[in-house]
């Protein structure tokens, strides 16, 4: 089956994981790494988890190598895979695709060829703090036939979705208590090695 056919479901602590990420650096861009499997039905791609990576130089490669290296190790001995991408454009008025996504999500699909890449919709995510709306801050990408990334529009057949309902409720829930403050990410802990990456107790 073809990322033409796929489909892309997200757990809400890996959702809200990803927005307070980027909540905690308004100012940057930051990224990280969707984790997950594909359904028994082979129609589903179930991101399960996801991994904040960095907040500065997000383009230097020999990091993001030995990031990508320790996640797929800590996550393949539980069964699961990185799946995808997740990137926020350092300027909030600024929802396009750029290079260095595109080429880190390119990277992403020699370890999953179905790979996505999921860009936070800034004005949505300002939109969301006034209504209530259930639907993903999300922009989805994948790659064409001709491994050109492009953006899936959300139409009928949803490609995209959360798997919570109830997921924007519990994001606008953790930013009212600026839970943002409590996210590691990659940089974080090349920084203070006893900084936990896999942020065991966010959701306590």
């Amino acid at each position: 089956m073809g990322t033409s056919d796929l489909r892309y479901e997200m757990a809400q602590n890996a959702y809200i994981k990803l927005v307070l990420h980027s909540l905690k650096h308004p100012t940057s861009a930051v990224n990280g790494i969707l984790i997950g499997r594909i359904s028994p039905s082979n129609d589903v791609v179930e991101i399960a988890d996801a991994v904040p990576l960095f907040h500065s130089n997000i383009s230097l490669l020999p990091q993001l190598e030995i990031s990508l290296i320790l996640i797929e190790e800590y996550f393949s001995a539980k069964g699961l895979n990185i799946v995808g991408y997740f990137h926020a454009n350092e300027r909030s008025d600024d929802c396009d695709l750029g290079g260095v996504p595109k080429n880190i999500g390119d990277h992403i699909c020699r370890y999953f060829p179905q790979a996505a890449t999921l860009l936070l919709d800034n004005k949505k995510l300002e939109a969301l703090k006034k209504s209530k709306d259930r639907s993903a801050i999300m922009q989805l990408y994948v790659r064409d036939a001709s491994k050109n990334w492009r953006l899936v529009q959300s139409d009928g057949n949803n490609r995209f979705s959360l798997k919570e309902a109830t997921a924007n409720v519990v994001l606008l829930d953790y930013i009212s208590s600026e839970k943002w403050n409590d996210i590691v990410d990659f940089d974080d802990h090349l920084d203070d090695i006893s900084k936990d990456w896999l942020n065991p107790g966010l959701f306590n």
